[in-house]
């Protein structure tokens, strides 16, 4: 078995796999170079949301010098998906998404008042900072992701008359507002 980064052999002890399933740890155990005796919780999650069988299975498909990298991975994403039972680790890169989105446009914002700040020492009149901070900036607002709680009602109005239904364009802008994950 060759030496991994961070994995000393094994003395008597059983492995956090066995230990968790109480079972006895064989020499040549999948599970003992990447769940250490003392990583009972880590292996529980892993279980809880793959299974041991599964995650061997896993194991004995990937290349060895892989497996390191993907019980890392499984370990992050059954710790998602315990937090975030719906979108687990989905959810996650969403809101990162988001955030850097928003960034994004605080970043623009800043840049723009840069750009007027610099253009007004240019010409010699220098603003107050309380002058450029409350100035406004001519950028698109930040969208506003409304949720679609009542989604149906937004096509047609209180009637269900032919006369007041939504035109094919307003319908469409509708779609806009609807936020999507990646």
């Amino acid at each position: 078995m060759k030496a991994m980064k961070g994995y000393e052999p094994r003395s008597s002890s059983s492995c956090a796999a066995c230990k968790f399933l109480k079972r006895r740890c064989i020499p040549n155990c999948i599970f003992a170079p990447y769940f250490r005796s003392d990583e009972c919780k880590k292996f529980a999650k892993v279980h809880k949301v793959f299974g041991a069988s599964n995650v061997s299975k896993i194991l004995v498909e990937v290349p060895e010098e892989q497996r390191e990298d993907t019980v890392n991975s499984l370990a992050y994403e059954a710790e998602a998906r315990l937090r975030d039972p719906v979108y687990g680790c989905i959810g996650a890169i969403a809101l990162l998404q988001r955030k850097m989105v928003e960034l994004q446009h605080d970043l623009a914002i800043a840049k723009a008042r840069l750009a007027r700040y610099t253009t007004a020492t240019a010409s010699a009149t220098i603003p107050s900072p309380a002058d450029i901070l409350n100035s406004h900036v001519s950028l698109a607002p930040f969208p506003d992701f409304s949720t679609c709680s009542d989604f149906n009602d937004s096509f047609y109005l209180s009637s269900s008359s032919p006369s007041q239904l939504l035109s094919r364009s307003e319908t469409m802008d509708d779609f806009i507002q609807i936020p999507y994950i990646f």
